[in-house]
């Protein structure tokens, strides 16, 4: 082998050596912070249950509860320094309360007490808990479990930080989803977070863009959401969900030498079809559903692949009557219509409005 052939030949080994070496320590990474992750969970996990169990050993002793937290922090605090205060212990306590039914009292001995290695292959296997402390120092104060499930699985699928989960929260994305689906799914949300497996899955009721920094009472026209939409482009796709992306503003499409336009293009790759989205800044009309049907049309006819699912159009409006939607479109069309708000809803009325649905029947 001449020189030349040599230098090629150590130059690739030490790629593969680089590359090799880069995915390991990722990989390690990965599997420390994951394991970091699990022994904190488990260990406030394990905190809170003695607690529960010392202050609740006899009327007599529950009396003293708050002297309990204010020993134990004490005493830990001194022997470990920062990270067990009082609040941090009640929040272990909150978080036994919470999650109770998710650790068998087999593996709560082998870790707390027997302290075995041997646990975690266990805890691997059944993924009791999902996301991190912080994520749940935040799930915690949802005082609805099937909400509180929801959020802690849509966080670990979707892998939301702690400021995307209060958004989404605050803007009350699981009632505005339940809203927008019949019974039995609403019941998938909490099992299984927000699965996207036909078009009424992307469909929220009402759609939140407080984002966008318009002022409600100001005036603006179709153009100015448009704009405020592109320049918040990473937003509004979190508001919209999983699997978007974007193709294209303004998309010019000629039919018989007209020239149509619309306003916003972009590509699900869950539900593998085109996603197109009007927007309305006036009540809804007939006219505005018609032309949106024509656009679905002419995207289904000339611009989808033979493999590709059916089109859906998106009316985001500033008021919609459902009777005018019904009927006006076909019933198999893949049309909705959805109302946008400029400022995050009232959380306590969407509750109040879904249990109600749920509950009585009552039309949504």
């Amino acid at each position: 082998m001449d020189s030349k052939n040599e230098i090629i030949e150590t130059n690739k080994s030490l790629d593969m050596l680089i590359a090799d070496s880069i995915e390991l320590i990722q990989y390690a990474r990965q599997i420390t912070a994951k394991q970091v992750n699990l022994v904190q969970l488990m260990t406030y996990y394990s905190l809170g249950k003695w607690i529960v169990e010392e202050q609740q050993e006899g009327k007599e002793r529950a009396k003293y509860g708050k002297q309990v937290l204010k020993k134990l922090s004490e005493s830990l605090t001194k022997e470990f320094g920062r990270g067990f205060s009082e609040t941090n212990l009640e929040y272990a306590r909150k978080f036994y309360f919470t999650y109770a039914d998710r650790i068998s009292q087999t593996v709560f001995e082998e870790f707390a007490v027997k302290k075995s290695q041997t646990v975690f292959e266990e805890l691997d296997k059944e993924q009791p808990f999902l996301v991190s402390w912080s994520h749940y120092l935040q799930l915690m104060r949802i005082e609805n479990a099937d909400e509180r499930k929801f959020y802690e699985i849509e966080s670990a699928k979707s892998g939301w930080g702690i400021r995307t989960l209060q958004r989404q929260y605050n803007s009350s994305l699981y009632e505005r989803l339940a809203l927008s689906r019949d019974k039995d799914e609403v019941m998938r949300l909490a099992k299984e977070g927000n699965v996207i497996t036909k078009p009424q899955d992307i469909v929220k009721q009402p759609t939140v863009l407080e984002f966008l920094g318009l002022d409600e009472k100001a005036k603006y026209v179709e153009s100015d959401l448009e704009t405020a939409i592109i320049n918040k482009l990473q937003k509004f796709l979190l508001e919209l969900g999983k699997g978007y992306l974007f193709e294209a503003r303004q998309k010019r499409f000629t039919f018989k030498e007209d020239s149509f336009y619309v306003d916003l293009v972009f590509y699900n790759r869950l539900l593998r079809c085109y996603v197109l989205i009007d927007l309305k800044i006036d009540k809804l009309t007939h006219q505005d559903l018609g032309q949106m049907l024509m656009y679905v049309h002419y995207y289904d006819r000339y611009e989808k692949l033979p493999e590709e699912n059916p089109t859906v159009g998106i009316l985001l409006c500033k008021e919609k009557d459902d009777a005018l939607v019904e009927i006006t479109l076909p019933d198999d069309a893949n049309i909705y219509a959805s109302e946008y708000q400029l400022y995050l809803p009232d959380k306590q009325e969407l509750q109040k409005k879904l249990k109600e649905w749920i509950e009585e029947g009552t039309d949504l």
